[in-house]
């Protein structure tokens, strides 16, 4: 078993802990990594990355950071949120965006963070909010997606994401490939209009609803990855893998897909230079961009993915700069 393979769980399990966030929180050198992969904490830091990435011809979607809100008033402080970065945003999305190509401003929710787990009524609050975001997207010109959190949610977060769907037919959503059941999920979902963000996953999961260990996850992506191609969608492949990435180069020219009929995506701050390779391909590439200051739980998911990213996390906590 690789080294990864071991601290990945560790690492996961530590995104949810609030000893552990407590500790971590408060050691100055994190921040220096953090920064790495989140833009900020302001929707001016967010803004000014985007402007930055846009210029460089890549694509963006932007996640407010905020999961597990177990409270009414900062669900709505959320939505707000949203709404007021959506009102910015709609002065950078360019003319040209329309609904026969990708749009190049895209913002992801996370339904969680929308009052999901509220105790009585969390569905219909997440739904009613999403909406309103869905609604302020549509006017701005810019695309929604709705992230995929632990397994838990995911029969809640799809069946929110058909009736949006009913409204906002190009609504997107993500799929994790390591859960078992989601290859049956590209096939429903995968129909004409959807788009669907397909990522091998981030959150620690038992062997009864996912797949373990990185062969057998990398299986399951590319079988995904090929309902997805033959479908009548719009492929979103998230992955930094250069396997996949090209193995979804290779399917969507053997389906005979052109590049406005998918796209790949990577995480702000991880293979820059392998980001702009593609965009010099005339590949179309979305960058995924953080920000706010709930950015643990992304955080440790992100160390948790990469051993290289905690490398340089410990060589941060054991230097004397």
């Amino acid at each position: 078993m690789a080294p990864s393979d071991l601290l990945r769980p560790a690492l996961l399990a530590a995104a949810r802990s609030p000893r552990i966030e407590r500790t971590v929180t408060k050691i100055p050198v994190t921040r220096n990594l953090v920064d790495r992969f989140v833009a900020g904490g302001t929707e001016d830091d967010a803004v000014s990355a985007t402007t930055s990435i846009l210029g460089s011809g890549r694509y963006i979607s932007i996640d407010y950071l905020g999961e597990d809100t177990t409270d009414l008033a900062q669900a709505s402080g959320t939505v707000s949120h949203y709404l007021t970065l959506l009102s910015s945003l709609a002065q950078l999305a360019p003319a040209s965006d329309t609904d026969g190509r990708p749009r190049s401003i895209e913002v992801s929710l996370k339904l969680s963070a929308l009052g999901q787990f509220l105790p009585r009524d969390g569905h219909n609050v997440a739904l009613e909010n999403a909406h309103k975001i869905c609604t302020a997207a549509e006017e701005a010109g810019v695309w929604v997606t709705v992230d995929a959190e632990d397994h838990t949610t995911t029969d809640s977060t799809l069946s929110i994401v058909r009736e949006l769907r009913q409204d906002f037919p190009s609504l997107g959503t993500v799929l994790q490939a390591y859960l078992r059941r989601t290859e049956a999920d590209c096939k429903e979902l995968s129909g004409p209009g959807s788009r669907i963000r397909l990522c091998k996953g981030a959150y620690k999961e038992p062997a009864s609803v996912a797949f373990q260990g990185k062969e057998a996850v990398d299986e399951a992506y590319l079988r995904c990855l090929r309902i997805l191609m033959n479908g009548q969608g719009y492929p979103m492949v998230a992955s930094h893998d250069p396997v996949m990435v090209d193995a979804a180069l290779q399917q969507a020219k053997a389906t005979g897909r052109t590049t406005d009929e998918f796209e790949i995506q990577m995480l702000y701050g991880i293979r820059d230079t392998e980001q702009l390779r593609l965009i010099g391909e005339q590949q179309h590439v979305r960058v995924y961009l953080p920000y706010g200051d709930q950015w643990y739980g992304y955080f440790m998911r992100r160390l948790a993915e990469r051993p290289a990213n905690l490398a340089f996390f410990l060589k941060s906590l054991t230097s004397k700069n």
